[in-house]
């Protein structure tokens, strides 16, 4: 049978978002694969030279409204960086709960998502249902559900409310315990361990030579984690191990991000028991110098990184954003070659995607 190219985009229910994957199959079996993206471009690198740098931060929130708080505090610690900005402890800490807790949310969005391209749905319901609990500890403290505004150059928005370690640690103590009811859905699966075992390999080298970063590295059995290796925050100062699985499969990439969600509410714990008391912002400068600045995080999705550049007016000159995803999508020929079009929803499944922030 001849060579064909199929598109599954840019609206496609596996995309999770407006992208386009071309796939080159020899009758079922896919030999080539190109992404296409760009879909969803607003010009967001261009858009930020005409701001202040304070009204950038929400802007920042929409690179991703999975992960709003982690991008608005990469932002955040950038333009700090460039400034030479020092953030109060008792900030460091309560930027740790907050990112933690949104990666959990992150997490069980792609849980949820990831069941329902696999066909349970069953675990679509239970994850969407936890993550209302995050969402609403993430809104006890920013006023909002998904772009949050709550980071501020020099630390955050606001204290934490009254009782909100108590009604933390209540609703990690029960999420604990759902953990183990979506194991015993998911890995008790048949179905989904059929999916998800054995494909879409990614070998370690080939992981780190495309510049793979997040859960889909460490799924290649790689331990490398930007809270580890390049510490930010107060992640150094605290008790917690990296999550990898050894396996380079889809199956992998869902065990990595089930550990992280664990390891997050030992983070959060950690960070509880050792918060200072103390401010929780400082005033920092309205211009910034004439000099370059970059930082990186990790986002639940991977590194990301922004690199700035200041030239001693109230706006940056340039501010360039490293996005995990445009990156790691850059993989998926490799991960999907050899496979069957059936497979490309495990797959691509398995990788997160997330437009906002790859296209920008």
């Amino acid at each position: 049978m001849a060579e064909m190219w199929i598109n599954m985009g840019p609206q496609h229910p596996m995309t999770h978002g407006l992208w386009n994957l071309r796939v080159k199959v020899d009758g079922e079996t896919i030999v080539d694969a190109e992404p296409v993206v760009g879909y969803l471009h607003r010009g967001w690198e261009k858009l930020v030279e005409n701001r202040m740098y304070p009204q950038i931060i929400p802007l920042s929130d929409r690179l991703c409204y999975g992960a709003s708080m982690s991008w608005s505090h990469l932002y955040c610690l950038t333009i700090e960086e460039l400034m030479g900005v020092e953030v109060p402890e008792r900030a460091e800490y309560i930027r740790v709960i907050v990112l933690e807790l949104q990666r959990i949310a992150s997490h069980l969005m792609w849980l949820a998502a990831y069941g329902t391209d696999l066909g349970l749905l069953t675990g679509f319901v239970y994850a969407m249902r936890e993550r209302e609990l995050f969402l609403d500890l993430l809104q006890s403290v920013s006023g909002a559900r998904m772009t949050y505004n709550y980071m501020r150059i020099g630390g955050v928005r606001n204290d934490l409310p009254p009782n909100f370690e108590r009604d933390c640690l209540r609703t990690l103590d029960y999420f604990e315990k759902k953990l183990d009811e979506y194991e015993q859905i998911y890995d008790g699966s048949d179905i989904f361990l059929m999916r998800t075992q054995d494909i879409g390999y990614l070998k370690p080298a080939d992981a780190i030579n495309l510049g793979v970063t997040g859960p889909t590295l460490r799924g290649s059995g790689v331990k490398i984690d930007i809270r580890e290796h390049d510490p930010y925050s107060v992640y150094d100062e605290l008790d917690w191990d990296i999550c990898t699985h050894p396996d380079c499969d889809c199956y992998a990439r869902y065990r990595v991000r089930m550990d992280e969600m664990r390891m997050s509410c030992h983070i959060i714990r950690e960070a509880f028991k050792k918060m200072p008391d103390g401010p929780v912002r400082v005033k920092v400068p309205r211009n910034a110098p004439k000099r370059t600045a970059f930082a990186r995080v990790e986002d639940p999705r991977g590194e990301g990184l922004m690199y700035v550049i200041g030239d001693g007016t109230d706006r940056p000159f340039r501010l360039k954003v490293r996005s995990p995803i445009f990156v790691t999508v850059s993989a998926v020929p490799i991960m999907l070659k050899g496979y069957k079009v059936a497979d490309v929803p495990a797959i691509m499944g398995s990788v997160d995607m997330c437009l906002g922030e790859t296209d920008r």
